[in-house]
């Protein structure tokens, strides 16, 4: 990224050679996404976030659906974004429910789609509890088949599990790059072949006409560069492996602790492999996550996008389970052992010590507090 962001101010909209230059690094980049997310470079559009992407892909289908009725199909356990953006779409909503284990069927979504559905939106993997919805590929397939377009929010799945956007048939797909080592503010809509859907962002004719604005080229090459990275050899499955590793590390430390369970699949196969959620019987979240910052440790509660708020999950209401008292905890690919061991050190002092309060005869551990290497990186 760095000589694009020290020595070359091309505007790769421009003839000029500093403009080609620039418009080289950004194809070369459109290139590695497109190979990494099974797409053709021109049905990458690069934008500034998967919230924009995720925004562009919904509102646009409504926009396209001009003179039907308009009805989106989607489901409880969906991100903010696609949900806050569906409520935003001015049209009907039908929300599918959940099982216990964060899956949606496919034929209570497929029931759903109705002669004035505009979209379908599901996403590939949840953001909050790791379920995978292998029910995605079947949903597109019947959408498709009666003119509905789909989209599928691959933000949570990319770079973590492969992602196919051919071989899934959506007809739109977001993804983004900053929890596996792109820059943030590094993303992209896949749009199909064919599909033609109103830019989110307008007065420009950049990114073919789909989105306004320069684009933000050292953030686009370092996507390039990351996405170039996975591509290599068995990166993708190696680090996969090695985030499953250390997740299993902290689910068996955290459920050592009375009262404490994991949430989302049974099957470690059936989420995705960088993170666990966990429930926390009787001790509220929000001094957890405070017990854990003290000692170097940086977890979430609830979900990426909505842990600042410290409001019951939606997701975990959705799955029928204590949606009030849970703990998110990733790993990124720069995660170690160490920081696991942190983790399952401070973990079972912090709960003790908050549980004593309530019981003050209860003994109290230790430990000390430490410097602040990081467990948890964006994800």
């Amino acid at each position: 990224m760095l000589p694009y962001l020290e020595g070359h101010p091309g505007d790769p909209g421009r003839l000029h050679d500093e403009g080609r230059v620039t418009r080289v690094a950004v194809e070369v980049a459109r290139e590695h996404v497109g190979a990494l997310f099974g797409a053709r470079p021109r049905e990458v559009v690069f934008t500034s976030s998967g919230t924009e992407a995720v925004n562009t892909a919904i509102w646009g289908a409504v926009e396209r659906a001009d003179g039907r009725d308009g009805r989106i199909v989607t489901t409880a356990v969906e991100h903010s974004s696609v949900l806050d953006a569906c409520d935003r779409s001015g049209v009907e909503l039908t929300i599918v429910g959940v099982d216990r284990e964060g899956r949606f069927d496919a034929r209570d979504v497929v029931d759903a789609i109705g002669a004035n559905t505009a979209l379908v939106s599901v996403q590939l993997a949840n953001h909050e509890v790791g379920t995978v919805q292998r029910a995605v590929p079947e949903i597109c397939a019947a959408a498709r088949a009666v003119g509905v377009l789909v989209h599928v929010d691959a933000c949570a799945a990319a770079g973590h599990i492969p992602v196919d956007f051919a071989a899934l048939g959506a007809d739109l797909c977001s993804v983004t790059g900053h929890p596996w080592g792109a820059p943030k503010g590094a993303a992209a809509l896949l749009v199909r072949r064919g599909v033609r859907v109103p830019p989110f962002v307008v007065g420009g004719s950049q990114e073919r006409a789909r989105r306004g604005g320069i684009e933000d080229v050292p953030a686009i090459v370092g996507f390039g560069a990351a996405a170039a990275e996975l591509l290599d050899g068995d990166r993708l499955q190696e680090e996969a492996a090695d985030a499953r590793r250390l997740t299993n590390a902290i689910e068996a430390a955290a459920t050592s602790v009375d009262g404490v369970e994991r949430f989302g699949p049974r099957d470690p196969e059936a989420r995705l492999p960088n993170l666990v959620c966990l429930g926390l019987a009787g001790v509220e979240a929000e001094p957890v996550l405070l017990g854990l910052d003290q000692r170097g440790v940086a977890v979430h509660s609830g979900s990426s996008c909505s842990s600042e708020l410290l409001e019951p999950s939606p997701v975990l209401r959705a799955m029928g389970v204590d949606a009030d008292r849970s703990l998110r905890v990733s790993v990124g690919w720069p995660s170690t052992d160490a920081e696991v061991e942190q983790f399952a050190t401070a973990f079972p002092v912090v709960m003790q010590q908050l549980r004593a309060l309530r019981n003050p005869e209860q003994p109290r551990l230790e430990t000390p507090t430490v410097e602040r290497p990081r467990l948890e990186r964006e994800g």
